[in-house]
Formats: C-alpha cells, sequence, structure tokens
C-alpha cells in the first residue's frame, strides 16, 4: 500500500459471461491483489446469474468482493479497467456479452458524481445479481453496518429471482461461505 496514504474498503462487482467464466473471475481477483495498492479481503459465492438488459446472450457467473486499497477511487476505477482489458473485454455493446466486467460500487467515506464515476454505484440496489453476493460481504464485515442495511432492504424488494449459487471461492486471508 502506498505510504503515508490512508487504507479504505471498497466494494465491487464482478461478472463474465465469456469463455471460462470462473476462470476469469479468479483471474480478476488475483489481478487486484497482485496490485501494490490492492489488497482483496474478502469475496462472496459465485453466482450464476440470467442476463439484464439485453437478455439474447449466455448466463452470467457474478460475485462481489471487498477490497482494502490506498489508491483513489478513480484510479481504483482505473486499475480495474486495465485488468478487464488485460483479460480480454472488448466493450462493444452496453450490456452485452463480456469476459469480465469489473463495478465500483462503493467506496468508503466518499460520494461522488463525475463523467466517469458515480459512487456510490447509481444502480448498485436495483440488480439482484450484485445485492446476493455484496450482502454475503457485507455480512461478514462489522464495520460495514453503514451499507448493510440499505443493501438488505434492497434485497428483500428484489429476491433472488434468476440466481442460482454456482460454487465458492477460498481466498487466502478472507472469507468465502463453505464449498456447496
Amino acid at each position: 500500500m502506498k505510504q503515508n496514504q490512508p487504507t479504505r474498503v471498497a466494494y465491487i462487482a464482478l461478472g463474465s459471461n465469456l469463455s471460462d467464466r470462473e476462470r476469469l473471475l479468479r483471474q480478476a481477483l488475483g489481478a487486484l491483489d497482485a496490485h501494490a495498492d490492492i489488497r482483496v479481503l474478502r469475496v462472496s459465492a459465485i453466482y450464476e446469474t440470467e442476463p439484464v438488459g439485453y437478455t439474447d446472450q449466455p448466463a452470467f457467473l457474478n460475485m462481489a468482493a471487498a477490497l482494502a486499497t490506498s489508491l483513489a477511487p478513480t484510479e481504483l476505477l482505473e486499475t480495474m479497467l486495465e485488468t478487464e482489458r488485460q483479460l480480454g473485454r472488448i466493450r462493444e455493446e452496453r450490456w452485452g456479452p463480456r469476459t469480465i466486467d469489473l463495478d465500483l460500487l462503493y467506496y468508503e467515506g466518499i460520494a461522488m458524481h463525475t463523467e466517469t464515476l458515480i459512487l456510490p454505484h447509481p444502480r448498485m440496489m436495483e440488480r439482484a445479481f450484485v445485492l446476493v453476493p455484496l450482502a454475503e460481504v457485507l455480512a461478514s464485515d462489522p464495520a460495514a453496518a453503514p451499507l448493510r442495511e440499505p443493501v438488505s432492504e434492497a434485497l428483500s424488494q428484489q429476491g433472488k429471482e434468476g440466481m442460482t449459487r454456482w460454487n465458492t471461492i477460498n481466498w487466502p486471508g478472507g472469507s468465502a461461505p463453505s464449498a456447496n
């Protein structure tokens, strides 16, 4: 982590619906964790979900993770976008198929609205494929109380329709639900 820079917790969503989806999720987490200023703290289980928006495409695998970072939100976003590029992400069609999708959902203590980044993520409370894994990550984090309640409330309104638990990732030093 950067010296003299405060470390904050950020929550991200990960998704993939092309190629070896689970491998791509693992590679994305590994790439982020290998960055000098990012550490993956906790991960959710992986869920298979039906596509939203553009529905004529393969099912997604989705999950969430908590990161400790000394990067500013825009620097973290750029690192996430670079990770997408390295894993073959090509942005052709909004909500279309993708090798990997990394979304910055929430960055501890920061609310912002710029051309490139809105925090908290403006649609995270509308998407069960984000809320279910995010709720898992938040459940094991005592410091996440300010976010846990609105996520839990939104999830109770959304339900878990169109989602199936796929697998778990046992992240070193982090938590994940036990394997099926």
